[in-house]
């Protein structure tokens, strides 16, 4: 798939979390097989850009290219000065946010509030993408299916983004109103890549090879975008590309694999954030990683009482090394690999 001149190695995404897909979680998730990251949601407003926030979510020091960041607002002049400016600070191509639905976004009429104002989306994008034509920056949208059930405008927004020159579209299957909750839903993604020329990226509940494939196949989109599945399991992106390409299953990581793959994760992590932080914020990761495997609850308690950062890598090393070692090599999946009924029957 292209993104501009960007050439991708392929169609397998990582969506951008916020407080999650920071610049070591998207290294990882990039060296276990996605084809592009997108960063954390960085604010327009110039006055949070020297925050410690936000001074982290701008540092791409050592990522591999393509460098994509997302940036959020209402304000076309604003955004399309944060755009510049981070394209000042590594940015090869920016994201536009128009999907967050969490309060304090959609408040500032930021994220999928601005779906409610079509005219607004339009100057937005069109400011935004005229500002990174002189750097040879593309520009993509990531949105959702519409503000409410009852008004699914993400046709409209499709075609107001191509027409400003957006360079690929993500749209997200579900509405504002239905924040993360129930089923995505498929159908408006088929429609909205059916009228559109610009690349499509479905997002939406993609957990397992099987899913990935047939969410391709019944909307006819360019590319997957993983989210929450890849929390805790960053290898589902190599699992997710190996199956597209060739049609069979990648044995899952053992237990040695898992423990070393955590423990490049977190020394990134602690690298990156430094002690105090480090150590607090790398347990919600730690909890990923060991959700739905045997012991794992217990062992997460146990992390959260933990206030150091050696302790942290001790007590991971010492657990999955114990697991391996009584317990099969392959370690079991911690992610529902079933196809997804509803998919099935809106193909039927």
């Amino acid at each position: 798939m292209q993104i501009g001149a960007w050439s991708l190695p392929n169609n397998v995404f990582v969506a951008p979390m916020a407080g999650v897909t920071d610049r070591p979680f998207r290294q990882l998730c990039k060296k276990l097989g996605a084809g592009y990251a997108v960063s954390e949601m960085a604010a327009s407003n110039p006055q949070l850009w020297q925050t410690v926030k936000s001074s982290r979510r701008l540092n791409h020091d050592g990522e591999i290219d393509p460098v994509a960041v997302q940036i959020a607002g209402a304000d076309p002049t604003m955004m399309a000065q944060a755009a510049v400016f981070n394209i000042g600070k590594g940015a090869r191509i920016i994201d536009i946010n128009m999907g967050c639905p969490v309060k304090k976004v959609c408040h500032v009429a930021a994220g999928s509030a601005l779906l409610r104002h079509e005219d607004l989306v339009a100057r937005i994008l069109d400011t935004v993408v005229q500002a990174c034509l002189p750097y040879g920056v593309p520009v993509t949208l990531k949105t959702r299916t519409g503000w409410s059930r009852e008004d699914r405008n993400a046709l409209r927004i499709g075609q107001i983004a191509q027409n400003a020159g957006i360079a690929a579209l993500t749209l997200h299957g579900r509405t504002r109103e239905d924040l993360y909750l129930g089923e995505a839903e498929y159908d408006t993604i088929r429609a909205v890549k059916a009228s559109l020329t610009i690349p499509v990226v479905a997002n939406g509940d993609i957990d397992s090879p099987e899913k990935a494939r047939d969410v391709l196949a019944y909307t006819g989109a360019d590319a997957v975008m993983i989210g929450r599945a890849a929390q805790g399991r960053p290898w589902i992106f190599r699992e997710i590309a190996h199956f597209l390409r060739t049609g069979h299953h990648l044995a899952p990581p053992s237990w040695d694999e898992m423990r070393d793959l955590l423990l490049t994760h977190l020394a990134d992590h602690y690298h990156f954030y430094g002690e105090r932080t480090g150590v607090r914020t790398a347990r919600k990761h730690i909890g990923w990683y060991v959700e739905g495997l045997p012991g794992g609850r217990t062992f997460a308690d146990h992390i959260n009482r933990l206030e150091s950062t050696a302790e942290q890598a001790a007590a991971v090393e010492r657990w999955f090394t114990s697991q391996s070692n009584v317990l099969p090599h392959t370690a079991p999946s911690n992610c529902d690999n079933a196809t997804d009924k509803t998919l099935q029957q809106q193909a039927a």
